[in-house]
């Protein structure tokens, strides 16, 4: 019996292909999404054999924009989106306004007409969201002023492009039948497109600041999981669904504004833990989706112009980028990731460059360009990153010194320095523990504001940055320490930290932490000497106190 299933064939074989040659990528220790762009290619129409949906494909991957938006925004607060606007609203601003100058460059040198050159232009000045998002999160970097000021900088492009989608229909005739469009029409289409903004983001301050939690907090009190996941799911999308119908927001906005409105509970960790397996998912499907549009046959046809466009996209943004942040006076290495971060193009820029071409705007030509440039430049995204952190990398140990010096009782040295990866709650705990006993403490830890809040203490080096990168640990002097003592909560990446600190220092004994006997056999897998997993401690003190406690 032959079943049609276009739904499940997509998924199964788009997810089975990103799977195999996802491993292989990583086997040839490349990124595993170029694994998923290749899959994409292998189901998309300009290759034999199996031909996934495109259009399936392209809805899929929008679920996954609206997951990771609405995890985005449950790490984020208002506070913090408006801490980052002095930079990030001129910045974005003048970043779109110099691709898209380049773009109608480019185009007015292919011959192709003026209002197509702007529509190239605009789809070359806007990164991916998935992109950037992904790209940060692999680098602990979303929760640093760095991956606040990308964040927020994206914010304020998908603005733009939502303003752009909205006023591009109405301008079009301008330009394909010598209709005039009066200035007033344009302005009233500009003015209700910016109220419907701010009346969305207004509800959700007002209304959605109450409402969300609330449910979230009902449910929770059902005890039923299965009830809370759910929950979050519907909130997820229904607001980014209502964001896109209702307020001509789009989707990806409208999720970051429900995440964010989240945040401020106590539940957040919890509704981020629960989207997080369809979210990695359905960001895979979003490449492979990239992949599927791409038409291989380009590279041959137009060669100059892909190199051309490619260019923009990777260095016209990236310097324009770079050059920004740093007149705003921040340092080399936030330019850097910023640049990095942008140097890309993905889900926008297919929206528009469809819109255009629906419309009459611009030639198919210009699609497979900016296709096949989303594609390479995606590819190439982590080359990129690889440049940026060659400068974020610099030494930055930083040696907490006494306001003033006062005489104090000599002590004696500890036997061996210790180094403490983490800063939390944990890792604080711990360092206060460490410092009744004077003990001579190097802590890595990747968070700015958590270095701010160890200035002034003596005898604490701290160094910023993720204790994964080797030459973290090298700095910390890893090789003369006695104990590394990790409270990263993330088992895997710990583990990969203990690897390192047992290579370069196999006597060094090693102190970290789980949450289960899976994770406690994984890290003694990696060398850790002591493992403590926090539920089994709880248990044991709770058995103590019973015992240790008299009833009268």
């Amino acid at each position: 019996m032959t079943h049609a299933t276009p739904l499940i064939s997509m998924i199964v074989i788009g997810l089975a292909l990103a799977f195999i040659l996802g491993v292989v990528a990583n086997r040839l220790r490349i990124s595993p999404l170029v694994g998923y762009l290749l899959a994409g290619i292998v189901i998309g129409p300009h290759t034999p054999g199996f031909v996934g949906d495109a259009h399936l494909a392209g809805e899929l991957a929008e679920l996954g924009v609206i997951l990771l938006m609405f995890g985005v925004g449950l790490h984020f607060s208002f506070k913090e989106l408006l801490s980052v606007r002095a930079i990030a609203i001129p910045g974005a601003l003048v970043q779109i306004a110099v691709a898209t100058l380049l773009g109608m460059g480019l185009a007015k040198v292919l011959g192709w007409p003026v209002q197509a050159g702007l529509v190239f232009g605009l789809a070359l000045s806007v990164a991916s969201t998935v992109v950037l998002l992904r790209a940060l999160q692999e680098r602990h970097l979303l929760n640093s002023e760095r991956g606040r000021i990308a964040v927020g900088w994206l914010i304020v492009e998908d603005l733009v492009m939502v303003l752009t989608l909205v006023l591009l229909p109405a301008v079009a005739p301008l330009f394909t039948s010598g209709e005039k469009v009066s200035l007033g029409s344009l302005a009233v289409e500009f003015a209700m497109t910016v109220a419907k903004v701010a009346v969305f983001v207004i509800v959700m301050l007002v209304v959605g600041r109450r409402v969300i939690p609330a449910i979230l907090h009902y449910v929770a009190h059902t005890a039923s999981r299965e009830l809370f996941r759910l929950a979050v799911l519907t909130l997820s999308l229904g607001v980014a669904f209502a964001a896109a119908h209702v307020f001509d927001v789009s989707f990806a906005l409208g999720a970051f504004f429900a995440g964010m409105i989240l945040s401020e509970s106590e539940l957040s960790q919890r509704a981020a833990q629960e989207t997080l397996p369809l979210r990695d998912a359905f960001a895979v499907l979003f490449f492979v989706s990239v992949g599927m549009l791409f038409n291989p046959w380009v590279l041959i046809d137009s060669p100059a112009p892909l190199l051309a466009t490619i260019a923009i996209i990777i260095i016209g943004k990236s310097a324009a980028a770079f050059a920004i942040v740093r007149l705003f006076g921040h340092p080399n290495e936030t330019a850097a990731m910023i640049s990095a971060s942008l140097a890309q193009i993905g889900e926008f820029s297919f929206i528009l460059v469809g819109l255009g071409i629906a419309l009459g705007l611009m030639p198919t030509e210009g699609r497979d360009l900016v296709l096949a440039g989303a594609l390479i430049s995606i590819m190439l995204n982590p080359v990129c990153f690889l440049l940026a952190d060659r400068l974020m990398r610099e030494p930055k140990p930083v040696t907490a010194q006494p306001p003033a010096p006062e005489p104090e009782m000599p002590r004696a040295p500890a036997a061996k320095p210790i180094i403490l990866v983490g800063f939390g709650r944990v890792g604080s705990a711990v360092l206060s523990a460490l410092n009744r006993d004077e003990a001579d403490v190097t802590i890595i830890e990747e968070r700015e504001e958590a270095m701010a809040d160890l200035a002034g203490r003596p005898g604490i080096t701290t160094i910023q940055g993720n204790a994964v990168e080797g030459d973290l640990l090298t700095q910390a002097n890893i090789a003369n320490a006695g104990w590394l003592l990790v409270t990263a909560p993330d088992a895997f990446e710990a583990g990969q930290i203990v690897a390192q600190a047992k290579t370069m220092n196999p006597a060094i004994s090693v102190v970290a932490r789980a949450h289960s006997d899976a994770e406690v056999e994984h890290l003694k897998h990696y060398g850790a000497d002591h493992v403590i997993m926090g539920e089994r401690e709880i248990a044991d003190a709770m058995v103590h106190a019973m015992a240790t406690t008299s009833h009268g």
